[in-house]
């Protein structure tokens, strides 16, 4: 497979000399330098990092300091077999290798005046259309065809996704009747023109997973996201195969492998890895492009906390065959600003910015205030 980071242009090592985690309040920043005191910041999953941090601290930021950056790419499989680190594969592993990778393409997209698309094999779209998405569970149907109404009003957005079933609930609802009811509703409250999609969280089996598909079918659903528990490949073969909905699945694999498989073998139509739990951009891209190759589509998932909004207008913006509309979660409490974009959605379409790295300036008095995370 053809490298995906491009750091040509750089002809002189970027040597790490310190790796660092910072915090303020619940939010975290990877802070990386050089030698010669280049630097480069990274927003990371603080969701999940405030649980896994001390793989960070121990297993990940040391093993990159005295490396050159430009290598990052080819040193994923050195970190993985690395003081045994492969035994830690999952989430737990991979979020904190996410967390290091961002610092270091903002360092590199920074030395070398290119913009992370452009580092990672070029800028194809700088204006990403978004679908809005829910998070709500347990509300009943009318409440969250109202709030779905309220999250359109903000942003124009031309795209919907909301939840269905109980999250890994063996087929129980959130609320008795909630998503056969709410299904139709949505649709109804919207009309022919919003493009829709729902996701399940892993919440049916088979047979009960193509029922709601089915019912999805009928009202003119665009993808149905996870309807097996996630793990379950075959099952959500099975799934994929009986409906003509596009299935998407993806957002906790952890394996190229499993990838690979899900791909070679149609287990779904489109995957969906996240940028945070999968390791990052470069480990995302390869599975971008392998879909590619398929015929199949790509769409990041956007991990919550952050500034994984951001994240995923980059990757959708230099991905060969992204989804029409790409998740906007709303804004974060990090203060950023960036001089090519004003990270707003405006009647649907967010603008992904320009500038070298991630074209973004966090609040000095932020950065500041952070405090260096040292121990566990």
């Amino acid at each position: 497979m053809e490298p995906v980071l491009r750091v040509e242009t750089l002809q002189k090592p970027v040597k790490i000399a310190s790796m660092e985690l910072l915090r303020n309040r619940r939010n975290f920043l990877v802070r990386v330098r050089t030698d010669d005191g280049a630097e480069g910041i990274g927003v990371p999953n603080a969701m999940h990092l405030v649980h896994t941090y001390p793989i960070f601290l121990n297993r990940v930021a040391p093993f990159f300091v005295g490396k050159d950056a430009r290598q990052f790419e080819p040193l994923l499989w050195e970190l993985y077999r690395h003081n045994d680190n492969y035994k830690y594969q999952g989430l737990a592993f991979w979020v904190c290798v996410a967390a290091a990778e961002f610092a270091v393409l903002d360092l590199l997209g920074k030395l070398a005046g290119k913009s992370v698309g452009e580092l990672l094999g070029g800028v194809l779209r700088r204006e990403i259309a978004v679908y809005r998405a829910s998070g709500n569970r347990g509300n009943t149907p009318e409440e969250e065809v109202a709030y779905l109404k309220q999250i359109v009003a903000e942003s124009g957005a031309k795209a919907l996704k909301f939840r269905l079933g109980g999250r890994m609930s063996k087929n129980a609802d959130s609320l008795p009747g909630r998503t056969e009811k709410l299904i139709p509703l949505v649709r109804e409250a919207f009309g022919k023109e919003m493009t829709l999609y729902a996701d399940s969280n892993s919440s049916y089996d088979v047979p009960k997973a193509i029922a709601i598909g089915r019912l999805m079918e009928e009202y003119g659903y665009a993808f149905y996201e996870e309807p097996c528990p996630f793990d379950h490949l075959e099952d959500t073969k099975a799934v994929a195969d009986a409906l003509r909905i596009p299935v998407a699945a993806g957002e906790q694999e952890f394996s190229e492998y499993r990838f690979r498989w899900t791909i070679a073998n149609r287990g779904v139509d489109i995957v969906q890895p996240d940028l945070h739990y999968y390791g990052g951009f470069i480990r995302s891209l390869r599975v971008a492009r392998m879909a590619h190759t398929a015929g199949m589509l790509c769409t990041p998932h956007m991990s919550g906390s952050g500034l994984g909004y951001l994240d995923a207008a980059h990757f959708a913006s230099c991905i060969p065959n992204p989804v029409p509309f790409t998740e906007f979660k709303g804004d974060s409490d990090i203060p950023v600003t960036s001089e090519t974009s004003t990270l707003k959605v405006e009647n649907g379409v967010v603008k992904v910015p320009s500038s070298p790295g991630f074209g973004i300036t966090i609040d000095p008095a932020f950065i500041r205030q952070a405090v260096k995370v040292t121990t566990f």
